[in-house]
């Protein structure tokens, strides 16, 4: 065993956290077109954006049309990747960064004229930043909640027929915003579409009580009010402290439509 005792003076500690890997980088591919002696090679270049994540794993996402990363992400080792693919700090910094900086700040003009109830606007932002990337989450429900608000519920369709879709739309970091969406299905009453779309929600997140309670809403304005028992029974089993759901159920137990 090494002999652990200082003889020398301790050398300066060295930094710990070494940066994460984060920016373009692309991936080759050898395609084979024709057959026989027509035969020939092609190699096919692809860009990813890349992110290093807490787990030392590395996500990535194709870039798109547009240039902006859009579209299903994968999670592979940092062994597998560093095989797999090069990268592209010069097309990351002059073209790629720039255009994902651009659509941050289209969608961010589009969330304050929304909250200021100026939809018009909202829905020009939040069109040009889907026109960029059609499946960006935060884009389309902006959108979506814009018609909602001024009650252009066809357009509103279109845009839940999309979210409904997208699984990156029910991760935690855009929870707030499919909780307003489903609310406002409710309240726009499109009573089938927000109970499809929390049945799609429950897929991913089956231990919210929040999802289930929502539901309920959406089966006491269905008149189904052992559905609605039923919903906010499981929200109680998840937090039995959950205060609204308390209150729902003594609600229905005071007008007979549940047990005591």
């Amino acid at each position: 065993m090494a002999d652990h005792s200082m003889t020398t003076p301790p050398k300066e500690h060295a930094q710990q956290t070494k940066e994460r890997i984060k920016g373009v980088f692309s991936s080759q591919v050898l395609t084979k077109i024709g057959t026989g002696t027509t035969m020939r090679k092609s190699i096919q270049k692809s860009y990813f954006f890349a992110q290093e994540l807490d787990d030392g794993n590395i996500e990535v996402q194709p870039l798109n049309i547009n240039y902006v990363p859009s579209g299903p992400k994968q999670v592979l080792s940092k062994d597998e990747f560093l095989d797999k693919f090069s990268p592209e700090p010069e097309f990351y910094t002059v073209t790629v960064m720039p255009k994902m900086r651009e659509l941050e700040k289209t969608i961010a003009r589009g969330d304050r004229h929304r909250k200021r109830g100026e939809t018009f606007s909202a829905e020009m932002e939040y069109g040009n930043a889907v026109r960029v990337d059609e499946e960006n989450v935060r884009a389309n429900f902006g959108l979506g909640l814009t018609y909602l608000e001024r009650g252009a519920t066809d357009k509103a369709q279109d845009i839940f027929e999309r979210l409904v879709k997208l699984e990156a739309a029910y991760e935690s970091e855009h929870k707030h915003l499919f909780n307003e969406f489903g609310i406002n299905l409710r309240k726009s009453k499109m009573i089938d579409q927000a109970l499809d779309y929390y049945a799609r929600a429950l897929e991913l997140s089956e231990n919210d009580e929040n999802l289930y309670y929502n539901i309920a809403r959406v089966q006491f304005d269905r008149k189904d009010f052992p559905k609605t028992v039923e919903m906010l029974t499981k929200a109680l089993e998840i937090n039995p402290e959950m205060p609204e759901a308390n209150k729902f159920i003594d609600f229905l137990k005071s007008k007979g439509l549940a047990q005591s």
